[in-house]
């Protein structure tokens, strides 16, 4: 049977008895339904992770005893950031789950012109937290100990107007000429662009090519925006990353 993996963003040592919080307490005891004595991981999304016991369980709250460090291996050498036009619907939360499991470093929500997304206020930061906890979700679930990083959902416009990260910037477009399997390797950093449902307008496409964004293209067929991002993490990661591994 596997053993569950618990988020636990607190200070963890061998040998320390830790109260779970609310959010490990809900999903231990009260979803996993997990009595004193049952087997668990402890990861505190900062790469560490602990094999530990649960030892007393109540209606509000439980401890846990930490037992041993457990090898930090699940996360990729490459360095992957997913700037991801928002989606309608779930879509969103699909591509959020699915990314982190395929190992990017970091999640980037974007406002576009052709999104018709409207998110603002408390609607987004309800949203926000949604997606935090899905990334949490996925972690606990694919055995990654470092929560990749969610970042404040810009305006595309505004985001491409910031310095970039450092590495190669790719731009899914299916009218480019060229694919992934046609670029030189990375130096450990790829910053991939996806538009929303419809795209990405040209104004857009010529923003980011101005800031060093290449065109590339996922084979001869049009991908869902749900689909593509997916897809082109999981070429980067066969190509450059862990999946050939």
């Amino acid at each position: 049977m596997r053993i569950p993996r618990i988020y636990l963003p607190l200070p963890l040592t061998v040998g320390a008895t830790v109260l779970l919080d609310d959010n490990a307490f809900g999903h231990a005891v009260r979803v996993l339904r997990l009595k004193a004595g049952a087997a668990l991981v402890l990861f505190d999304g900062k790469g560490n992770a602990f094999a530990a016991t649960l030892r007393e369980v109540g209606k509000r709250e439980a401890w846990t005893e930490v037992l041993e460090a457990l090898p930090s291996e699940a996360e990729s050498a490459l360095r992957i950031v997913l700037a991801q036009g928002i989606s309608r619907g779930d879509k969103m939360d699909y591509t959020v789950q699915k990314a982190v499991e395929l190992g990017v470093n970091a999640i980037q929500p974007l406002f576009t012109e052709r999104g018709g997304v409207d998110l603002s206020g408390e609607r987004l930061l309800r949203k926000v937290r949604h997606w935090e906890g899905i990334v949490i979700g996925a972690c606990e679930q694919c055995g990654q100990n470092r929560l990749p990083e969610l970042r404040r959902p810009l305006a595309l416009t505004a985001w491409l107007g910031q310095a970039m990260e450092a590495g190669l910037r790719l731009l899914l477009d299916p009218q480019a000429e060229r694919g992934l399997a046609a670029l030189a390797a990375p130096a450990k950093r790829v910053t991939l662009l996806i538009g929303p449902e419809g795209g990405l307008n040209a104004a857009e496409i010529a923003q980011a090519r101005a800031v060093g964004f290449t065109a590339i293209r996922l084979g001869p067929r049009i991908l869902r925006t749900e689909t593509a991002g997916l897809v082109a993490v999981a070429a980067a990661q066969t190509l450059w990353g862990d999946l050939s591994n």
